[in-house]
């Protein structure tokens, strides 16, 4: 092509392809390059929303563009094998292209910057990716502290779209009845790059997981999603606004300081998929993921390894049926060993040398992406790769935050709030930091009140299965904090309580800063400081480690990743996926 056509090809591009930027409305395209796969809402009772998790309907939100999408949720059995969103779940793959969305992007980060073809075509390449704003809401996280050599970890959200709103997308997608409808997270996963490099951590949060979504306000239309009464499921949060709402509710929940995020969608990443020559998965037997009455992903492998890649990777991410024993979380394993696959795959597979397969590959993955302003240039996202090409696959851990059932849907555990914490302090998930690493603990951006203005509920949680509780300490500590200057201190002695550890809780953002204070005031570890949606204002609850005395002694700090985070390392190639004896032939 010469250079006019080039200029020519350029220009048209632009008409067709313009950034979306915070104040300018941008309305759905037939071709599919904005938006998450639409809510068909079908008659799947255990798909869906529990009556907490409900949500009146939203006008359709703007084209959401894509983004790197990933691990699998831990979602009931309820819903053979679809989403689990409320959407008829008949002949759909689509949960199951998380991880084929999350290794989508990882792959381009990994090699967009290889595939220079010059400046005019980087150009074009910068013309193809998306971008929105990074945080909707109001209240901020502040950025973790440099370590000693002036490095900062990075914290990217990865989220995956359900979009059907192309005709791509639509076959890969679904029902027609679901094309354009408002978008839903489906897949988001949070991934850590810990400030020396040397290791990364990667946490899933199941798509029905119950949380509080925060104010939002789109940046296009000016219009306010105002913060949710109750909990809702948080896929919901990308339809408040776009993706910088899922972001700030995140944020809300985990204390984590998120600097970028990145989306992708159906059609992309299966193009980036076939790109790359296959994925190598395992199963300990013959499988074929397909019910009697017509469930299942459809995926029929033969014992030991293939190599899948297409439609075929979409049914292995999406395969419940047949899996161990058949519930979510088995899907979530067995897309974490495709992830594990997949990036070991882009290090070692020499095919990718081809300046055809990169060009190929750098045009499908700038297609495909939707990012926030930090990451909308190639260099931007080739900066990005080089960061993370630092990191062997055997310091990459990837886990699903801990939940538990709440009905159909699920909700974060103490041992979450532990996963968020070693990730606020920049601890290794794999237990190898070097010994007499140093963490620090992070104040919270929001401003404590006077400490005679911060009402304290205290109760005694020092209970235990073999102790009685100990008798007057709400009162006594509650005094104690009076004596300290918080005169709003008062002993709550309505209820019972068992804690193994003093907690202090406090129920949103804005009163953080308060909950740190009384901490503070005592001796208690900013660790043991944790958002909790059971409270509804500061609340200290002694705990069994504080049975006597006015002297609190923090216990020694467990950086233990939690088992019930099912970690998998990122080197593990003996993976191989243990297949039900009944979906078998």
């Amino acid at each position: 092509m010469t250079q006019s056509g080039v200029r020519e090809n350029e220009t048209r591009q632009g008409v067709r392809r313009r950034e979306r930027v915070p104040g300018e409305s941008e309305a759905k395209t037939p071709d599919g390059e904005g938006g998450s796969p639409g809510a068909a809402k079908a008659a799947d009772a255990a798909d869906a929303p529990a009556p907490d998790a409900g949500e009146p309907g939203h006008a359709p939100a703007p084209a959401r563009e894509a983004g790197p999408a990933g691990l699998a949720s831990a979602q009931p059995p309820d819903d053979g094998d679809g989403d689990g969103d409320g959407r008829s779940s008949a002949g759909r793959p689509r949960r199951p292209r998380r991880l084929l969305k999350w290794s989508a992007a990882v792959l381009a980060l990994l090699i967009l910057g290889t595939a220079g073809a010059g400046y005019v075509y980087y150009r074009h390449l910068n013309g193809n990716i998306k971008k929105e704003a990074l945080n909707l809401g109001d209240s901020k996280v502040a950025a973790p502290t440099p370590n000693a050599a002036g490095q900062t970890p990075l914290n990217i959200l990865l989220i995956g779209s359900d979009a059907r709103d192309s005709k791509e997308n639509q076959k890969l997608g679904g029902a027609r009845e679901t094309f354009g409808a408002t978008p839903l997270a489906d897949v988001q996963m949070l991934l850590h790059l810990s400030a020396d490099r040397t290791n990364m951590s990667v946490i899933s949060m199941p798509r029905d997981t119950l949380v509080k979504i925060p104010k939002c306000t789109d940046p296009d239309d000016g219009k306010v999603y105002e913060a949710t009464q109750g909990r809702r499921m948080t896929n919901q949060s990308l339809g408040h606004g776009g993706p910088g709402c899922t972001v700030a509710t995140w944020q809300e929940l985990t204390g984590i300081h998120i600097d970028h995020f990145i989306m992708v969608d159906f059609a992309g990443v299966v193009s980036m998929a076939d790109a790359v020559g296959g994925v190598p998965v395992c199963v300990d037997a013959n499988i074929h993921s397909r019910t009697s009455d017509g469930k299942g992903s459809g995926l029929k492998l033969e014992k030991g390894t293939s190599y899948i890649q297409g439609e075929q990777a979409l049914q292995w991410l999406r395969t419940r049926y047949g899996f161990e024993d058949g519930s979510d979380l088995a899907r979530s394993k067995a897309q974490h060993m495709y992830m594990n696959a997949m990036v070991r795959q882009l290090r070692d597979n020499a095919t990718l040398s081809s300046p055809n397969k990169l060009r190929r590959l750098a045009e499908e993955a700038t297609r495909a992406l939707t990012v926030d302003p930090g990451l909308d240039t190639v260099k931007k996202l080739y900066d990005l790769s080089t960061e993370l090409r630092k990191v062997e696959p055997k310091r990459i851990t990837m886990t699903t935050m801990p939940n538990r059932y709440v009905g159909a849907r699920v909700e974060p555990t103490e041992d979450a709030e532990q996963l968020f914490r070693l990730v606020r302090q920049d601890i290794a998930l794999d237990g190898r930091d070097k010994a007499g690493k140093q963490t620090t603990e992070q104040d919270s951006a929001d401003p404590a009140a006077a400490d005679d203005e911060i009402p304290v509920q205290v109760r005694n949680g020092t209970r235990t299965d073999t102790l009685a509780p100990a008798r007057g300490r709400a009162s006594t500590v509650a005094g104690l904090l009076t004596e300290k200057g918080f005169a709003q201190a008062v002993a709550d002695t309505d209820g019972s309580w068992s804690e193994d550890r003093t907690v202090v809780r406090y129920p949103s953002a804005d009163l953080e800063g308060d909950a740190q204070r009384v901490a503070k005031a005592l001796g208690i570890p900013l660790s043991s400081v944790k958002r909790s949606t059971e409270v509804s204002g500061v609340t200290l609850v002694v705990g069994a480690d504080w049975r006597e005395g006015t002297d609190y002694e923090a216990p020694k700090q467990d950086d233990k990743t939690p088992e019930s985070a099912n970690a998998l390392n990122g080197a593990d190639d003996k993976a191989c996926m243990k297949v039900d004896p009944a979906f078998t032939w």
